[in-house]
């Protein structure tokens, strides 16, 4: 069905904001698709001494800005729409926070949880063998993504390095900090959202020394977030859940001890601090009459369904797509201020943005002064997105969406493109 076709859905995005905005027949035009797209094959030895053949992409999307930077996904199931959409996402994304770079996107069919390290480090290799004349710190800089980490980086990075026979630590960021990785990364798209959180905060008049929180998904993001909201804010998380289940408990949750308990037995859900907690679903969690809710796992988890029964004030998307267009118009209805998932966890490209800027000038900086820098980023473009929302009259993700096109369509503009 077209309608779940990720790239459709990016397109009809685009076309949304388009009409809005009267953007020129051309400009909607050449935004709708990606500038370049790579196929690739490649062979690969494995442990049993067979060769395996996986198919993998490239997606430059937008350059008009800058090199085109994204995240690349290791997935059984990758498509090259998948890779499309996200290749968009990320340049509307970049533009959002005003960091000189496109949106690009990069994935390989594979299930990385069936290959040994060997074999993963041979398919990365073979990757940038393959892509390696197409990509480099002033065209395109790839970053992990889905299954993808700082291992895997540091092996393309070293094979970019055998091709152009001297060492480039600025091709890919994500990297491990022994070779040139940023401080801050680790918790970067995190912190990002809390910086939209305060924001938000202040701008509805909720005190976020009294606030209460839950966090649905427990991964690194979730797991960030009830850290980073109980520590920077002194905001009480009451609730938090990952893919097994859930506890809520009213009287708040220490983050050590949960993530104690979630290391130790593999899931939050049958955590216990006191006789309050009590178990709750996924479902249920959205729903809880809480302050800020912090969507942190997957996508379309607010849905036409239960959208109506949403009681927080603040939706802060840290997770991509949790919210659908439906559950969308219903919250906006409602009064409930959605921060979008590209603004809200737009912190981590931007701090793979600082990376880039540090391995050029080959001057590293401290992780203070790398959150100063992205609270800066992030505070401008909360504030650039809710003032367009206000003046267009039109929810907060159509806000951001106005914002990265005009930037995009403005830089096109002065290039002559269009």
């Amino acid at each position: 069905m077209s309608e779940l076709n990720p790239f459709k859905i990016a397109q009809a995005q685009l076309d949304a904001a388009a009409k809005i905005m009267n953007l020129e027949p051309a400009v909607h035009e050449l935004l709708r698709w990606p500038l370049r797209e790579f196929h690739v094959t490649m062979p690969v030895k494995m442990d049993d001494g067979t060769t395996r053949i996986f198919h993998g992409f490239r997606v430059q999307y937008n350059d008009a800005r800058g090199p085109t930077k994204g995240g690349i996904r290791f997935h059984p199931e990758e498509t090259i729409d998948t890779v499309r959409a996200l290749a968009a996402w990320m340049t509307w994304k970049t533009a959002v926070v005003d960091i000189p770079l496109g949106g690009g996107k990069g994935g390989i069919i594979c299930n990385p949880k069936e290959m040994s390290m060997g074999e993963l480090e041979r398919l990365s290799r073979a990757y940038i063998r393959a892509i390696g004349h197409y990509i480099g710190e002033e065209t395109d800089v790839p970053a992990p993504d889905v299954y993808t980490t700082p291992q895997i980086m540091a092996w393309m990075m070293d094979e970019y390095a055998v091709i152009r026979g001297y060492n480039v630590p600025g091709v890919i960021t994500g990297k491990p900090l022994a070779l040139g990785g940023s401080a801050g990364r680790g918790d970067a798209t995190a912190r990002g959202g809390m910086y939209t959180i305060r924001e938000a905060a202040k701008t509805l008049g909720i005190d976020m020394k009294n606030a209460t929180v839950a966090v649905q998904g427990y991964g690194n993001a979730g797991q960030f977030a009830h850290r980073l909201i109980s520590e920077m804010f002194g905001s009480k998380v009451v609730a938090v859940s990952d893919s097994k289940g859930g506890v809520y408990c009213p009287d708040g949750l220490e983050f050590n001890a949960v993530l104690a308990w979630k290391n130790e037995k593999g899931t939050v859900a049958t955590y216990r601090c006191c006789d309050a907690c009590t178990p709750v679903s996924n479902e249920e969690l959205l729903e809880l009459k809480v302050d800020i809710l912090i969507p942190a796992a997957l996508e379309n988890q607010i849905k036409k369904e239960n959208a109506g029964n949403i009681k927080a004030k603040i939706v802060a998307e840290l997770a991509n797509g949790p919210t659908t267009p439906e559950a969308d118009e219903i919250l906006y209805k409602k009064g409930v201020y959605v921060i979008p998932d590209f603004l809200c966890n737009a912190g981590g490209v931007t701090v793979s943005y600082f990376e880039q800027v540090q391995n050029a000038y080959d001057f590293y900086w401290t992780a203070e002064e790398v959150y100063q820098r992205l609270d800066q980023k992030m505070t401008a473009a909360f504030h650039a997105v809710h003032e367009t929302a206000q003046k267009y009259r039109v929810d907060n993700r159509m806000g951001a969406y106005i914002v990265a096109v005009a930037r995009v369509a403005e830089a096109m503009k002065l290039r002559g493109w269009v």
